[in-house]
Order: structure tokens, then C-alpha cells, then sequence
């Protein structure tokens, strides 16, 4: 190693003097930070660099700022619109549960048929599943089957299924009464023949009563047709030889009495043979008591009207019913079958299969602020994954749950074809739904570009001339009439001056 000697100025006292120990000190430290010392040289090179190059190639004169142009855009000459932009999931409306009510079947539930397969569709008189032999047949509705519907009942699920039949050109009666008359029955009845199924059958032992009170109804009948008889012929006059029999009495009496005066025999009593034989023939001209006969028929014909009612209950136990196991009421008909949750010989437990709606339908979620520039029925678009724009109009606006701030929009797009659906199915794409907008093409320009003038009039500032001549370029003022703000632009109209399209506008200096 290399022998390093360091001189060190001594004092006369024998320790180095405090000019020689700075020395020292400083030397160590440049030897202790020779790469600090490099970095700090460089940068004071570096800046002595600046200072003369800032001198030489800047203005002569200290402190003068280079000259600076005018800022401006051109102005924009197109559609102008403003919109909220929203994401929304992409999905098919209204998913339910169909269940089946099997509380009115009297064998064990089991699916014997008609199961549909994912993605069918369920429409109005579509048989949505086969249980027990029996259809489940969809009507519209939005109350669910709860009750066997027959004759005798009233209230809303009546009036609900009068209303589908009408719908359906089956003639139910009135179809604003909740009551089910023999009119609705008969409705029931068509509607399971346009399904292909027989109706229902009716309740166990109701043929059996049908007949009986058929039967009893002929008996009393009867019974009525003999009383009158009695009562004809108790109420009947003497016959042609009764009143024969009772004139000839009386002239063979007349004859005896003539006989009696000539022979001086007994006239008196020939006179009393000839009273009573009068008596007798006036007597057969007098009215009867038929009270016992008449008894006896108003008797048989109570027994008619009882039979007769206990005839029109037995008939309204066979007419056509609709079981609650029989019937699925959904809204929106068209359904689209999302999964299905039974197979053919398998027991019902639960929802047999969910539904929705057959159409695609948009959810998206927007401030309190944007939703309240929205309404029903404003038109939307979207991108799909290929860039094609389809157009959308708003459905509905809900409160979110559980977010008071914002708002649920629903969006019905336009219509789709099956390989679109399939692209944004389960998707989630950006929605732009304009609040206002320009008729055609108008003239825009930024924010930025209006002054104010003397009077508040607004007006822009056209550079006629090289912006970069700065202050020097030259200038017109146009007042203008403004629009539509949009996206930091705005829709003018000149007043008093013309604009062209591409014209500069002053938006700063």
C-alpha cells in the first residue's frame, strides 16, 4: 500500500495551530464525500450554463416577456346535445317463480307431461307444465291462483279470469261482475276445449246427486199430474147419464102423482116421491168440496219446486270449475322460460320453474340529479359489442332500494335479433340517454368564447386576421343569441354579423 504523509503545521506548544487543523478538517471531508462534491460541481456548471445561455439567446433587454398570441378554437357547425350517461346490467324483465298449487289434487303430484325447455316461450293458452294428467294453463293476470273457481263465488280472481276469457273472445256474461254464474262456467268449459284438455270433472259423488235429483223431480211431477186428475174429477159436473137417469126419475114421478089423483089412491105420497126425485136431479147440478183434492195437489207441487232447486244445486256441482292447480296467472305475456326445476315423472316440490320476460330489458342506476332530467318514455341508446348503436326508450323509474340518492331506470331497447341478444346478454354496457338536443345542425362554440357587452348582450369575438399577431390581430365582435349548452359548448346564432363554420373564436389571450 502506498505510504500517504500528511504535514501538519505544529504550534509552539506542540499542537498542531488552528489554520493547519481547518486544513486537515477540510480535507477529510472531501476525501470522506468525493461523489457528493462531483454531483454538487456539476449542477453549479449547469447553472452557469443557464445563465449564459438565458443571456445571449434571450431578449436584449432584462425582464422584457416574449409577445403572446391570441387563444382560439374554430367554431363547430353539427348536432349539439346534452346527455346522462349511465351503465346498465342487460337482462330479460320481471323474473318469477311459477309454482303449482297441489293442495286441491288428490293423488300425489307428479309431472306426466308438457315440460318446456329453457329459453321457450310461455304465451297466453300456452300449457305451461302437465301434472297429474292435468294442464297448467297460462292466462294474464297478476293475482295468483289461490282458490277453485266455480259457480257461486265471487271476488277479484273472478274478475281476473273473466277479464283473460274476454280477452280471448269467450263470452263469460258481464265481465265487470266478480260473481261465477253459469255464463262463466260455460266460459271454463270453451277454454279448456281451445287447450285441448276436457274440463275438470266434477267432485266426487255430484253425477250421482245430478241423477237422484233428476229422479226425484219426475216423481214429483207425478205425484202433481194425479192430484190434478182427482181434483178434475171431484170438481167435474154430473155425466149425459146421470142427469138421463135423474129426468127420468123425476117424469116417472110426475106420472105416479096423475095416476094417484085419477085412482084416488095416495097422492101425497106420490107428491113426496116426486119431490125427492126433483131434489135428487138439482142436486146433481150443485157445486162440490174438492178441498181434499186441491190439498193433495198443492202438496205435489211443493214437492215439484223443492225437487226443482235441489235439481238446479245438483247441476251446478257438475258444471265446469277451474282448479287453482289448474291455472298460472303472470303479467307481461310473453314469458321467457329461464331454468326449469322439474322433469316428467317427477314429484312437485317448490317452484317448478322461474320466468321472465320474453324481451330484453335494461336496469341501470342514476344520481337523484341525472334521473330527475329523465322521464318514461325518453329515448336512449347503447353500443353493442360490434359498435352497432341501438336505440332504447325508458320504461320506468324507480327508487333504488336501499339507496335513497339514486334511482333504478328501466330501459326497453329496440328490437333485437336473436345473435344480438346473444352478444349483450348478461352484459353490462353504457347507456346514453339525451336531455336535450338541437333540431339538425347548428352552430356551437366553447363556454369560454361568450363576453359579456355594455348592456349584458352576449357576443363572441371572430379573429379575422393571424392569431399570433396577438393584440395586433384583427378582431370583430358579433353579438349572438344563445341555445342548447352542452359539454362545455354552446348552440349561437348571429345577430348582427356573420359566422361560418371554422371560424376562429377568441376563447382567451
Amino acid at each position: 500500500m502506498e505510504e500517504r504523509t500528511e504535514l501538519i503545521e505544529v504550534a509552539g506548544d506542540g499542537h498542531p495551530s488552528s489554520d493547519a487543523a481547518r486544513v486537515a478538517g477540510w480535507g477529510r471531508v472531501l476525501r470522506g464525500n468525493r461523489v457528493l462534491w462531483v454531483v454538487a460541481a456539476s449542477a453549479v456548471l449547469a447553472l452557469v450554463a443557464g445563465l449564459l445561455i438565458g443571456r445571449f439567446i434571450a431578449p436584449a433587454e432584462a425582464g422584457e416577456a416574449p409577445e403572446r398570441g391570441l387563444v382560439t378554437v374554430p367554431v363547430e357547425f353539427g348536432p349539439l346535445s346534452n346527455d346522462v350517461t349511465l351503465r346498465a346490467d342487460v337482462g330479460y324483465a320481471d323474473a318469477v317463480h311459477v309454482t303449482v298449487d297441489t293442495a286441491s289434487l288428490d293423488g300425489a303430484a307428479i309431472v306426466t307431461g308438457q315440460v318446456p325447455e329453457q329459453g321457450a316461450e310461455l304465451a297466453t293458452l300456452s300449457v305451461a307444465l302437465e301434472v297429474a294428467g292435468r294442464p297448467i294453463i297460462v292466462l294474464p293476470g297478476e293475482l295468483p291462483a289461490y282458490r277453485t273457481l266455480r259457480v257461486g263465488v265471487s271476488g277479484p280472481d273472478v274478475l281476473q279470469l273473466k277479464q283473460a276469457l274476454t280477452a280471448l273472445g269467450i263470452g263469460v256474461g258481464d265481465a265487470t261482475s266478480p260473481m261465477f254464474d253459469r255464463t262463466t262456467a260455460e266460459g271454463v268449459r270453451q277454454l279448456y276445449a281451445q287447450v285441448g284438455y276436457p274440463a275438470p270433472a266434477p267432485a266426487e259423488g255430484a253425477t250421482e246427486m245430478l241423477r237422484s235429483a233428476e229422479e226425484a223431480l219426475r216423481s214429483a211431477q207425478g205425484a202433481v199430474a194425479a192430484a190434478q186428475q182427482g181434483l178434475a174429477a171431484a170438481g167435474a159436473g154430473p155425466s149425459t147419464l146421470d142427469v138421463w137417469q135423474a129426468d127420468v126419475a123425476v117424469a116417472d114421478a110426475e106420472r105416479a102423482v096423475e095416476a094417484a089423483r085419477a085412482s084416488g089412491g095416495d097422492v101425497q105420497g106420490a107428491e113426496w116421491a116426486l119431490k125427492t126425485a126433483q131434489l135428487q136431479r138439482e142436486q146433481l147440478f150443485a157445486a162440490r168440496d174438492t178441498s181434499a183434492e186441491q190439498a193433495e195437489l198443492a202438496s205435489a207441487r211443493a214437492q215439484v219446486q223443492a225437487a226443482t232447486d235441489a235439481l238446479s244445486e245438483a247441476q251446478l256441482g257438475v258444471l265446469p270449475h277451474l282448479p287453482a292447480s289448474e291455472v298460472a296467472y303472470l303479467t307481461e305475456l310473453p314469458r321467457r322460460v329461464d331454468s326449469v326445476n322439474v322433469a316428467r315423472g317427477a314429484a312437485v316440490q317448490g317452484p317448478v320453474m322461474t320466468v321472465s320476460g320474453a324481451s330484453v330489458r335494461l336496469t341501470g342506476a342514476a344520481a337523484e340529479a341525472d334521473a330527475r332530467l329523465l322521464s318514461v318514455g325518453g329515448e336512449a341508446s347503447f353500443e353493442l359489442p360490434d359498435g352497432t348503436v341501438v336505440g332504447a326508450t325508458i320504461a320506468a323509474i324507480e327508487e333504488a332500494k336501499g339507496e335513497a340518492s339514486r334511482r333504478t331506470v328501466l330501459l326497453d331497447p329496440a328490437e333485437l335479433t336473436p345473435e344480438q341478444v346473444e352478444q349483450i346478454k348478461g352484459k353490462n354496457v353504457r347507456v346514453r340517454v339525451p336531455v336535450g338536443a338541437t333540431e339538425g345542425d347548428v352552430l356551437s362554440v366553447p363556454l369560454a368564447a361568450l363576453t359579456a357587452g355594455p348592456g349584458g348582450e352576449e357576443r363572441v369575438e371572430i379573429v379575422e386576421s393571424d392569431p399570433r399577431d396577438g393584440e395586433d390581430a384583427k378582431t370583430r365582435m358579433v353579438l349572438v343569441e344563445t341555445g342548447l349548452a352542452a359539454r362545455g359548448a354552446v348552440e349561437i346564432r348571429p345577430l348582427d354579423g356573420e359566422i361560418e363554420e371554422g371560424a376562429l373564436v377568441v376563447v382567451g389571450r
